[in-house]
Order: C-alpha cells, then sequence, then structure tokens
C-alpha cells in the first residue's frame, strides 16, 4: 500500500528497465502514486504490458523502447515522454545487467558492455531528462539505481563494483550541479533482491564457486544481514517514493542503503 504522503500527483517519471524485476515494481508503485510513468525497456513488449497493467489500475503511462547505451534512442525516449505528459519530474536510472565471471578470466569487450550499461546510460539519461529539468529551473530528482556493491566488494563482479562505484560519484556532481535548477540526485543501494538478475546469479555462483545453490544464498548472499533475509521489491521501491517526494534540498548527493544491514554506513 502507497503511503499517502508519497504523492506524485501532476508529476512525470522516467524508469529504465521498467519491463520487468525491480524496475516493473517502480513503475507501478510510481503510478500508484500518482505519476504518469515512461515504461522504458530495451523489450519494448514487455514495457506494453506494464503499462497496460497501469492504466487498468487507473494510471497513464507510456512504453518507450530504449538502450540506455544509443544518445539517439534515450534522447527521442525523453522527447517522447514530454510529449505525451509536458514534462520531466523524476528520473530512475534502473537498466542493469550482471556478468559473473573473474578479472583474469573477464572479456574486454564484456567488461566495455557492462560498464556501458549501467554507467553512459545513466549518463545519457541524465543528460537528457536535465535539458527539460534545468528549464526555468522546473527541477526535479534523478535516481541513480547503485547496489550494495557501490560500497562493497564482491569476487566475479569486477565491471559491476566499478560502475556501481561510479554512480556515487556522477550522483555527487549532478547533486552539486543540479542545485542551482532546483535538481537533487540519489544512489539507492540494495542488498540482493530476488529478482530474475539475482536469481540468474545463484547457479552461476554456485558453479564458479564449487558450492551448493543453498550455500550461494545462506553463506556469500545473505551471510552479512542482521535476519539473514532478502531486501523485497517493495522496500527498494518505497526508498525511491521517499526519495522523489522529499520536499528539499536538505537531502541530496546522498547514498541511500537499503540491504537489511548487510552494509552499514
Amino acid at each position: 500500500m502507497v503511503k499517502a504522503s508519497y504523492s506524485l500527483a501532476g508529476q512525470v517519471a522516467l524508469i529504465t528497465g521498467s519491463g520487468s524485476g525491480l524496475g516493473r515494481n517502480l513503475a507501478l508503485k510510481f503510478a500508484a502514486a500518482g505519476a504518469a510513468v515512461g515504461v522504458a525497456d530495451l523489450n519494448l513488449a514487455a514495457a506494453q504490458q506494464v503499462v497496460e497493467e497501469i492504466e487498468a489500475a487507473g494510471g497513464r503511462a507510456l512504453a518507450i523502447a530504449m538502450d540506455v547505451t544509443s544518445e539517439d534512442e534515450v534522447n527521442k525516449g525523453v522527447e517522447a515522454l514530454v510529449q505525451a505528459f509536458g514534462a520531466i519530474d523524476v528520473l530512475i536510472s534502473n537498466a542493469g545487467i550482471q556478468i559473473i565471471e573473474s578479472i583474469d578470466k573477464f572479456e574486454f569487450s564484456q567488461w566495455k558492455k557492462m560498464l556501458a550499461i549501467h554507467l553512459d546510460g545513466a549518463f545519457l539519461t541524465t543528460k537528457a531528462v536535465l535539458k527539460h529539468m534545468y528549464k526555468d529551473n522546473r527541477g526535479g530528482t534523478v535516481i541513480y539505481m547503485g547496489s550494495a556493491h557501490s560500497h562493497e566488494a564482491s569476487v566475479l563482479k569486477a565491471p559491476y563494483v566499478t560502475a556501481k562505484h561510479g554512480l556515487l560519484g556522477l550522483n555527487r556532481v549532478l547533486a552539486k550541479e543540479g542545485a542551482a535548477h532546483n535538481v537533487r540526485s540519489h544512489v539507492i543501494c540494495p542488498g540482493f533482491v530476488l529478482t530474475p538478475l539475482v536469481e540468474k546469479q545463484i547457479p552461476e555462483q554456485a558453479q564458479e564457486l564449487g558450492i551448493s545453490e543453498e550455500e550461494v544464498v545462506k553463506n556469500v548472499m545473505l551471510k552479512n544481514t542482521v535476519n539473514g533475509e532478502f531486501t523485497t521489491l517493495d522496500d527498494v521501491s518505497d526508498a525511491a517514493l521517499f526519495l522523489a517526494t522529499f520536499p528539499s534540498h536538505a537531502l541530496t548527493g546522498q547514498s541511500i542503503v537499503v540491504t537489511n544491514g548487510w552494509h552499514m554506513h
């Protein structure tokens, strides 16, 4: 249930990678809070299904085919959203993938692919929405989907950890540059959430580490949480709603860790 204080009535949000998993949950939650939502995904059919869910519940949404590593697709998608709903108030840069391998075996092409999706995608979508957020100092909120790996390192995840650390820097620079235009920015850093991305990692890590899938979950993924539980989709979406509706620049440039106590700072 979305809390009444989390009202985004009259606002427009672009959420990348929102055809499934965490992005889908974010899109549904933001629509329920009153936002018109741009559901951007590489898979247009999946994005359209989310739009249909939102519209069936009485919300407003637009499906956008978007490869976040393509400047042209990003710019066209943002313009289509603004044409449809008149503005853009919130960006959630959520699109991401995971590739599990040790540094010595990691292919350079795969390294570049990972950084392009996570970092180039964050930069390109940010630049595209700032054109509208900076106009007349309208303002807005940019939220990057980081990870506990924005602060921690794990084996077999070199480009992912590198990219998620990089988002902290982009976020902090935007907080300083955007303040004059009423733009705030944050990084949300979830722990392990049972999305398709994480579920896929369990057998991969079991094979790489030579342990059972149960041991991966208990002794790798959830070992350092306070309660041995996965972070939920709603945990992360509620944090995003809180940040998007926070009323002032008292909270900007922050890294919000949502990890069931795995990482504390």
